[in-house]
């Protein structure tokens, strides 16, 4: 398993959130959304032009702009 940034993932790739690379109001903001350590995450796909992403995670559909997803590092399968 390899670490990488949640906007590098692919279509359909799943992984673990290990670490929110960010403080402040963003950090927080990632954090209450439910993306903390240990979440299991799956990409279901992008938009058109890649942003934003669309993720499964806990059972329902979370979208993020690919600037938010370059703040979280994920351990990919």
């Amino acid at each position: 398993m390899g670490k990488i940034m949640m906007r590098k993932m692919k279509d359909n790739q799943s992984g673990i959130i290990s670490a929110v690379k960010v403080g402040g109001e963003l950090g927080r903001r990632i954090r209450d959304m439910g993306l903390v350590p240990g979440t299991a995450i799956k990409v279901q796909g992008r938009a058109p032009l890649y942003d934003p992403v669309a993720l499964r995670v806990m059972g329902f559909t979370l979208t993020l702009r690919n600037d938010e997803a370059g703040h979280i590092e994920v351990e990919v399968e």
